[in-house]
């Protein structure tokens, strides 16, 4: 997979993808991420890529001329163009799981009051928002859409199982509470049932207090029955 990111922040982009499971993932050809500064196809002296909004109205634009431009040279056959806003579909580990399977993405980054609205008309394939909230810039969306994506491609936790079991893989249920050594710590005990060694009882335990962290975290992700 490659994913082409288009901000005027690369920086902030490519930041959290440079560690740990990301970094490595890069490293190994799992997938090519590039961060490009949308400035390179700006024209004219001081490579403008913003303007006052038409109609008057607070902040600025980005403009279509230079993310015409840039998605042009970047986009092939295969590629898909996502906009980050928080005007967009909010990002779930479905949307995630659909988008690992695309060869080619590209990921628009709004920044000021957004962009001009004939660049969503006529090259957005999808817009994405992580949440109901507004950030500084759409870079930082982009770098946790970005996240997401790649550690579903196979070899990129190593344990193709790992993200099998977390919290959304099943989108109506949290995660089971988890522990590790020691078992008595300052009193608190790890769950007996967990070292008893029985898969079927400890299925059971986990599939029960999976339910019990949902009501507790989640309730709108049960329906109204379970959800009380």
């Amino acid at each position: 997979m490659r994913i082409d990111i288009l901000t005027l922040f690369p920086e902030i982009a490519l930041a959290p993808l440079s560690e740990s499971i990301l970094r490595r993932a890069r490293e190994a050809g799992i997938v090519e991420v590039v961060a490009h500064n949308l400035r390179d196809w700006a024209t004219g002296r001081h490579r403008k890529t913003d303007d006052y909004l038409a109609g008057g109205g607070q902040g600025m634009l980005l403009m279509p001329g230079p993310i015409f431009a840039a998605i042009e040279e970047l986009r092939t056959p295969d590629s898909k163009v996502i906009l980050m806003t928080p005007q967009g579909k909010v990002f779930k580990q479905a949307i995630a799981r659909e988008l690992s399977e695309e060869k080619h993405l590209i990921l628009l980054c709004g920044h000021y009051e957004g962009v001009d609205h004939r660049v969503i008309e006529q090259l957005v394939d999808l817009e994405l928002s992580i949440g109901d909230y507004v950030l500084t810039n759409g870079a930082i969306a982009a770098a946790v859409v970005t996240d997401a994506i790649v550690r579903l491609l196979p070899g990129a936790l190593g344990d193709e199982r790992s993200h099998q079991d977390e919290s959304f893989s099943d989108p109506n249920l949290l995660e089971a509470p988890a522990y590790t050594k020691p078992v008595d710590f300052r009193g608190m005990l790890v769950p007996e049932i967990l070292y008893s060694g029985h898969h079927g009882k400890i299925a059971k335990w986990k599939q029960e207090k999976a339910l019990e962290r949902t009501r507790q975290n989640r309730p709108d992700l049960l329906g109204p029955e379970t959800g009380s």
